[in-house]
């Protein structure tokens, strides 16, 4: 026969609605399975087989959790296949898995299901009529300090990569931040573009004291009046020909690319350590004599407070160094910072390959082969320039001997 998609009501649904004052009704189901059954359905069953099944159907098991919520249990636990009471209990990291306990800190009791299952306890009714899920649940929520024990535990299995993660972030802070604010080349080049910025300037603005940072990315959109180089390409030509020792700064800035992110973030997750040992610390101070809890907190304690104390270095170096460029350290994170100079590097390198080429060209004579077979070198047009006593200059249809006619139109 075809399904009949309603939306049944669980037995502990039914209670004191009109469902539970309903009694059985004699029907003619015979008749009702002739004309509703499939095309591929068997011979219809006797009725009176039908009514020995109800008769013989386990009644259903009472559940006090939301539907939904007890069916990601049922799953939860299947993959574990721990009891209650072996949760939780002996602070075993290696019989806890990590993503076991995450998972299990979803289903601690709320406030509203330790209810239900109180009220559920003081009528007396006993526990074997709860479905499997909820049964856990009230062994579950007698576990003392449950949410402190739970929280405990993924701190501790956590902790390790947690601190793998932000210590590297923090160190590449602050080595980013010494290398800019102590590098004495980037300095002197930002003093050349400052010139030539001010000189470029004289004639329309008075003279600058300094530039934002943002302004370097100007370099590369200035060009020369005939468009044929760009400010960057003129600057850096100028620092190989009279400061060549200033052409390699960028060696002396470290990790620009590895500091780029955010620095709150970092010092949110050092905070949320912090307030993880503060609560391991407390449930070592109820349970004094469990070995795991004393091993932890002695041997972790003292690495959690180097890791505080590097990332307040961190936000002091950071502030430090852009505070020294100009810039305001509240609306300049180093997502926004390094990322100024990492594109200035960038830009300034392909003009030193540019550069260098172009010196290689000139050094290397370059000739062209005329119609007679006459070799003419480019170079030393450029190296002697014409003259008006230089008649050695012969064109190609010009003989020697032969008069040179000249127009009457022509007036010198």
């Amino acid at each position: 026969m075809p399904l009949f998609n309603w939306q049944a009501l669980k037995s502990n649904q039914v209670a004191g609605t009109i469902f539970n004052e309903l009694d059985d009704e004699e029907l003619n189901m015979a008749a009702f399975e002739e004309q509703f059954k499939t095309k591929a359905q068997a011979s219809p069953a006797e009725i009176g087989t039908l009514r020995m099944k109800l008769a013989h159907k386990i009644p259903s098991k009472v559940c006090l959790m939301e539907p939904n919520r007890a069916k990601n249990l049922a799953i939860t636990l299947r993959k574990e296949g721990m009891a209650a009471s072996d949760i939780c209990c002996s602070y075993n990291q290696k019989a806890l898995s990590l993503d076991f306990l995450e998972l299990l800190e979803r289903f601690i009791p709320t406030e509203y299901e330790m209810k239900l299952i109180h009220n559920y306890e003081c009528e007396g009714r006993p526990l074997d009529e709860l479905s499997e899920e909820d049964r856990f649940m009230v062994r579950f929520g007698k576990i003392p300090r449950l949410a402190q024990r739970i929280s405990t535990l993924t701190f501790m299995g956590n902790f390790t990569d947690s601190v793998q993660l932000i210590q590297p972030q923090i160190d590449a802070i602050i080595a980013a931040s010494m290398s800019i604010k102590s590098s004495a080349k980037l300095k002197k080049i930002l003093e050349i573009i400052l010139a030539f910025g001010n000189y470029m300037n004289s004639s329309k603005r008075g003279a600058a004291y300094g530039f934002k940072l943002q302004s370097l990315d100007l370099l590369l959109e200035t060009k020369s009046t005939d468009r044929r180089q760009t400010l960057l390409h003129f600057i850096v030509n100028i620092i190989q020909e009279k400061y060549p020792e200033l052409h390699s700064f960028y060696t002396e800035l470290h990790f620009l690319d590895k500091a780029a992110m955010s620095l709150d973030s970092i010092l949110q997750d050092v905070r949320a350590l912090e307030r993880g040992m503060e609560v391991t610390k407390r449930e070592f101070t109820v349970e004094k004599d469990n070995p795991v809890l004393q091993a932890f907190v002695k041997s972790n304690s003292a690495l959690l407070d180097s890791v505080i104390a590097d990332g307040k270095k961190a936000q002091d170096v950071y502030d430090s160094a852009v505070e020294y460029f100009g810039e305001n350290p509240k609306t300049m994170p180093p997502a926004m910072f390094f990322p100024l100079f990492v594109r200035f590097i960038k830009a300034y390198k392909p003009q030193m390959d540019l550069i260098a080429e172009l010196k290689k060209r000139q050094t290397t004579p370059l000739v062209r082969e005329g119609k007679d077979g006459a070799i003419e070198d480019i170079i030393t047009l450029r190296n002697q320039p014409y003259r008006r006593a230089d008649g050695g200059r012969r064109s190609a249809k010009w003989k020697p001997g032969q008069q040179l006619q000249v127009s009457s139109d022509i007036s010198l």
